[in-house]
């Protein structure tokens, strides 16, 4: 790999068809492409086979040093243009895709967790359109999911929670949409993830005991969980922030909240052998007592 000059063509591999999902110009004898690439909530062996395939293929690596596992770039070509984004603004990485339209290049734009969640991705989809590169998202693990795994929770449990919020406190950087407040949500009682918030976690924990959480709903604190110095912590409600300012958490950290964190687990109806789908036909005994509301 190398951090200092764009590699040659010679020696490298063909590039291949574009992958389900691509947009856009670029493929053999196009203008160049960018894939953003979801690397997981940390741990180098949560990135994808899709991701490390567009890793390997890129000409140019791009990843942010502060948020992404240095392991991730072992897919890279030895070749790879490697570039840390991490102490630049956008119109650098801009600069890049200019080149990579210009040039016909390959580029890997590598982001934590997954792509969708406040990965300020779709100001950069909106310039790779204008330059006529092709352009692909290949998802990654979110935080919010590996935190859940780190405890063993799930956190849709059937009669307690069947949806999961995923939201910040808002007063932060970036404005708010009106209407999105972390009381709000809170009123409905569902399973939330809050992102980027642990930094106020005072006003966050008045924010959801406001919007009708009790005291004692149970909360997990997870920081950089699936690094090699991942902390994860229960408490209730009405300890949140006395626990975030115990351990120093002000970034990287992730908050669940809600009664699926400890609540005991409820049958779902998909397995029940009263229930039929495409694949499986019901017992009738069983499928009269489910629809009869006595099914055990």
């Amino acid at each position: 790999m190398t951090t200092d000059a764009t590699p040659q063509d010679s020696g490298r591999p063909a590039r291949p068809p574009a992958a389900p999902g691509a947009t856009g110009g670029g493929g053999e004898g196009g203008r160049g492409s960018v894939t953003f690439v979801g690397a997981g909530p940390g741990a180098a062996d949560l990135l994808t086979l899709r991701g490390a395939a567009a890793i390997g293929r890129a000409d140019v690596v791009i990843w942010a040093s502060s948020l992404v596992h240095p392991g991730v770039l072992d897919h890279a070509r030895a070749d790879a243009r490697i570039v840390d984004s991490a102490a630049v603004p956008l119109e650098e990485v801009v600069a890049l895709y200019e080149e990579a339209a210009r040039d016909g290049l390959d580029v890997a734009r590598v982001h934590s967790g997954d792509p969708a969640l406040w990965g300020a991705v779709q100001e950069q989809l909106d310039r790779c359109a204008a330059l006529g590169l092709a352009t692909e998202i290949v998802p990654g693990v979110s935080s919010f999911t590996a935190v859940a795994a780190a405890v063993g929770r799930e956190l849709t449990v059937p009669e307690v929670a069947q949806s999961v919020v995923l939201t910040r406190l808002e007063g932060g950087k970036t404005p708010m949409p009106e209407g999105e407040t972390v009381r709000g949500f809170a009123a409905h009682g569902a399973t939330m993830a809050l992102f980027l918030s642990a930094a106020r976690s005072a006003q966050l924990q008045q924010e959801l005991l406001a919007g009708g959480y009790p005291p004692e709903t149970p909360c997990v604190v997870g920081y950089r969980v699936t690094w090699e110095d991942e902390l994860v912590l229960r408490c209730r409600l009405d300890e949140l922030a006395a626990t975030v300012r115990a351990h120093r958490l002000w970034k990287h950290t992730l908050v669940l909240v809600g009664p699926a964190l400890d609540a005991e687990g409820k049958r779902s109806h998909l397995y029940h052998p009263g229930h039929f789908h495409g694949h499986r036909r019901p017992d009738p005994v069983a499928r009269r007592a489910l629809r009869s509301g006595g099914a055990s």
